[in-house]
Parts: structure tokens; sequence; C-alpha cells
């Protein structure tokens, strides 16, 4: 314990060194650029597909109901690659992140989070496909891919796509981790459970899906994310339907406010925007991923027929991840905004709403959503972290040391929490959701010739199916393994 508590106070003093300009360039990279880029790709490829998100949501639910299928038990299944997206992108920000988003800008942070996602759902789309047409083989019937591989073999920049992977493995692969581990332990916390006892346990559990590898991962993913998930929106339901009558009341309360000018947070993007729009903006660009190059990795795993199969899940991921979870949490909050402390924040506020609407046995409850938020994410921030070590050098050792940092890192996270490596996470994940984003603009024509192809088959009542001849250009770029 001594050992380790030194290594955690050696890593809290390097990066409170270097803490104070990774805030000054944060503010520069997500209040003046990275917000405003997002928004704007989202609404681009919105226009250039023409509101492919609302033409073709009913074929992503046909995909979905299709997706479980797959040629062999080597490969990982569409549906596998689908639920390893969502357990990164549902954790505990679904949960303390719309709180905090409500408490600082008000109700109509919802309206714009849901604005947010439409437009994301068609950007998550792009980079998808590219995953898909970019991925390479594993050698043992599994893929790999993401923006690292696309940005190589399309762009020629494999310089960038180093500073992507190291970026990614950075912020997702330790992190983030980190952060997820420290939430699952203050969660216990409720039961007079020390930290190190729920770390030892974390990190125990984390440790064999860790070390059983991609396909473990994926099977892991596509029993506990579905469960989780659909259990969280059932709750939701239950205190909506016994509310239902302030249910109009809430509604109305989200549009109202999402539009009605506060005051303006003091400099950059806060001086533009009100309260609700700014914060309503950030958390949903932070909880469904769109564009951050972060999702594409999981995306590029699956054996599909077709890339735009996975485009169009990618495109479901973001709605379930913000439409549906992250509104859950919102209204299990305004339905109880009246009696419940408005000093409250966070998860504190979430637990207060539950407690109010189904009694003391909530806070149970919240505790086990909190431990399979978080702990499902910690399994997905690892492949993705994985994937850019790949990258970097395919090499088993380097994998294997990979393997034994994020275990500890689980660990560390747990008893620590390392709360000022966070602060460089957003500087590393802004960095590489730059780079991702310039990509997929630059790239958009073989995702649209991807996504032409694909619903010419559809016209002719064919089954999907892509051969990369069906894409100029691409030949030479494209794995010969992969497609």
């Amino acid at each position: 314990m001594g050992i380790i508590s030194s290594v955690i106070n050696y890593l809290d003093l390097i990066v409170e060194i270097v803490n104070t300009k990774v805030i000054f360039f944060n503010s520069i990279i997500w209040e003046y650029i990275l917000v405003y880029l997002l928004v704007f790709v989202g609404v681009f490829f919105t226009v250039k597909t023409r509101f492919i998100q609302i033409r073709w949501f009913t074929q992503a639910a046909t995909v979905i109901k299709n997706s479980r299928s797959k040629e062999s038990s080597s490969n990982v299944s569409a549906f596998q690659a689908f639920c390893t997206s969502l357990a990164a992108r549902i954790g505990t920000g679904n949960i303390a992140g719309v709180a905090v988003a409500i408490s600082l800008g008000g109700p109509g942070a919802i309206f714009w989070m849901w604005v947010v996602a439409f437009f994301g759902m068609s950007t998550a789309m792009i980079e998808n496909i590219l995953a898909q047409v970019y991925k390479v083989s594993n050698g043992d019937g599994t893929y790999r891919g993401g923006p690292a591989y696309y940005i190589e073999r399309a762009l020629g920049c494999r310089w960038l796509g180093i500073i992507f992977s190291l970026a990614m493995i950075l912020s997702f692969g330790i992190a983030f981790n980190a952060v997820q581990s420290n939430s699952m332990a203050m969660a216990m916390e409720a039961y007079d459970i020390p930290s190190h006892y729920t770390g030892i346990v974390i990190t125990l559990l984390s440790s064999i899906l860790i070390l059983g590898g991609l396909k473990f991962i994926a099977k892991f993913a596509e029993i506990a994310v579905p469960f989780m998930a659909l259990a969280y929106i059932a709750l939701a339901i239950y205190i909506i339907a016994i509310n239902i009558q302030s249910f109009p009341d809430v509604i109305s309360l989200i549009i109202t406010d999402a539009f009605s000018i506060k005051n303006a947070a003091a400099g950059g993007f806060g001086a533009m925007l009100s309260p609700a729009m700014m914060h309503g903006i950030k958390r949903g660009l932070f909880s469904n991923e769109a564009g951050m190059g972060s999702a594409p990795n999981a995306a590029a795993t699956a054996h599909s027929l077709h890339p735009v199969n996975q485009g169009l899940l990618g495109m479901i991921g973001v709605f379930v991840d913000t439409i549906l979870v992250c509104t859950a949490t919102g209204f299990i909050i305004l339905v109880s905004k009246n009696f419940i402390s408005p000093e409250l924040t966070g998860i504190a506020l979430t637990q207060a709403a539950i407690d109010y609407q189904i009694g003391s046995w909530g806070k149970h409850l919240l505790s086990v959503a909190i431990f399979l938020f978080a702990f499902t994410s910690i399994i997905a921030n690892y492949y993705y972290g994985e994937s850019s070590v790949r990258f970097l050098n395919d090499n088993k050792y380097l994998i294997y040391l990979y393997k034994i940092c994020a275990i500890v890192v689980v660990y560390i996270g747990a008893v620590s929490g390392l709360k000022s490596v966070w602060n460089l996470a957003d500087f590393s994940m802004g960095i590489m959701a730059i780079i991702n984003l310039v990509a997929i603009l630059l790239l958009y024509k073989v995702a649209s010739l991807a996504i032409q192809n694909y619903q010419q088959q559809i016209k002719l009542n064919k089954i999907p199916v892509f051969y990369k001849k069906d894409i100029p250009g691409i030949k030479g770029k494209v794995s010969n393994e992969a497609w």
C-alpha cells in the first residue's frame, strides 16, 4: 500500500506541474474550436446525406434486429460491436453529467442535448462506415480499426495516426478508466465499504475480461449493456408513469427553458449562448461521443457484410445514449425537482430524485446502475486503448504491458481517482476529436459512395454486400483480409 500511495502522489505531482497550462489550452480547444466544429460537422453530414437519421431510421432498426448473426463463433458480430461501443458511451456521465447540465443550464439543457444527438447521429454513421471500410484483420477471425487506421490507409498520414493513438491511450485507455473506477468506489462507500476493497474487486473483475481478449469483451458487452440500459430506462418509465399528470408540464418546461434568455456565462462559448444551450450542447457531445473518434474503434471489430450496416448501428448508438438514457435521467430529476434541494447536483441530485420517487431502496438501484455503467465503460475504454497500442506496434509483449498498466490504473482510480488527470484527458480527447473530424470531412466521399452502393442494393431487394471494387480509388488502401 505504501508503494502504491507513493506512486499516486508522484503521478499527481507530475500532473499538477502542467495542469495550469493544460486548463488554458482546454479552454481554447473546447470553447473556441471543438464545440463549434462538432456541431458544424454534424449539420454538414446531415444536410449532405439528406437527413439520413430520419430517412433510414427504420432501416437501422432492421439492421439491429439482424445484427446478432455471424458466420463463425470466431467473429465479433455487428451487435456485439454495437454493444461494445454503447458500453463506452453509457457511463456515469449519463447519471451525473446530465444532473450537472440541468443544475448549471436549467431544464432546457435537455432540449439542446436532443439537438446535438440528432445531428451527431449522421456524424457517427460516417465515422463508423469509414472504420469498417479501412479495418484490418487480427489474424484470428477478428478485426480492428478506427480513425488511426483510416488516417494512415486513406490519407497516408501515419504520423497523424500516431498522435491520435497516443491521445486515445491517454484519455480512454487510462484517465477515463481511473475516473470510472473512482465512481464505483464512491458508490460502494455508501455501504461503508472501503475504497481499496472495492478497488480489489473491480480490478479482479476487469482483469478477467481484459486478459480474455476482444471476443470475451464483446460477449460480455452483448449481455450486460442491453440489460443495464433497458433496466435504467424501465425505471425512468415507471417514474414517469406514476407522475404522468406532470409529464406535459415537464416537456413544456424543457422547451420553454431551452429558448429563454438567461444571464450568459462569462467568456468564450458561454458568452454567445444561453446556459441551457451551452451546457446541453457540451453534455450531449461528451455523452454520445459522435465525432470524437472513439466509437469507430468498436465498430471496426464487427464482421459485417457491408460497412453501412455498422454505420447505421453507430447512428442508433447515439440515439440510445442521449435520446433514451440521458433523457431518462433528465425526466427522473425534472418530475421531482420541486421536492429536492436546489443545492444538489451530480449523482447526489439524481439520487435524491430517485429516493423521493421510489423510497430509500432507490439508493440501492442507483448504486447498481453506477456500478454497471462504470464497469462496462472500463472494459470498452480498455479495448479502445488496445486498438491504439496495436496501431503503434502490434507486438504481443507491448500489448501485455498495456494490459497490466490498464489493470493497475483501475485500482489506482478506485483508491485515488487521480482527479487532476481529468484535465489532461480532456486535452487529449480534444486533440483526437479535432484530428478525427478533419479526417472524416476529407474522407466523406468514400463514405458517401458506400451509402450509395448500399442503397442501390436495397432498391434491387438484395442483401447489401460490400466489395472493395465497389468504391473507385480505395484499391490498395483496403485490407484484402477484411474485404
